[in-house]
């Protein structure tokens, strides 16, 4: 597939989770400003993150190389990363799951330990009946089955999870635009 951006989350299986998390914040801790320019070139991006600098110039009105310094800046803060996006059937991921996750005690410290399982591609914590929702990119069943049982289950403060195995994937889009 193609080279696509994406803002909040990396579908890059082999790619470090310390880069697969930027910051998003500044040097003095507040989210970074995004003027409309930089608002529009992500979503030039977004569209086709393959996309030449020249090209998205034309369409901001930017030269090429104040775009290239526009992205590379959006990149050191952390607004958005640019990589393939894979189906994971086609690269041997047979099997993929959202599991929810129940924490006695630092939701944190457990949300840290799941994140770095390389089959855990997702990790948010959230609000309502699981602290954790996680997905997982697995070879087959029997590897969902370790991961689970011997890996997730194993964190200490994991007290429950549910299962939700994907029978088939209907839509995923990184195309929500910037608002």
């Amino acid at each position: 597939m193609h080279s696509d951006l994406v803002a909040s989350r990396s579908a890059d299986q082999k790619g470090s989770r310390e880069h697969r998390e930027p910051s998003r914040e500044s040097r003095n801790g507040s989210s970074p400003q995004l003027d409309a320019v930089s608002l529009a070139i992500i979503e030039q991006l977004q569209e086709d993150g393959r996309r030449p600098y020249a090209a998205i110039g034309k369409a901001v009105g930017l030269s090429e190389a104040a775009v290239r310094q526009r992205v590379q800046k959006l990149l050191d803060q952390g607004v958005m990363q640019i990589v393939a996006v894979t189906d994971p059937l086609t690269v041997g991921f047979r099997r993929q799951a959202m599991v929810g996750v129940n924490v006695e005690g630092d939701v944190e410290a457990v949300a840290d330990a799941l994140s770095a399982m390389s089959e855990c591609e997702y990790v948010v914590m959230t609000a309502g009946s699981f602290d954790l929702m996680v997905e997982i990119v697995c070879e087959d069943d029997d590897h969902l089955l370790d991961v689970i049982n011997k890996r997730i289950r194993a964190v200490p403060g994991v007290r429950s999870t549910e299962s939700f195995v994907y029978l088939k994937l209907k839509k995923q889009t990184y195309m929500w635009g910037t608002r």
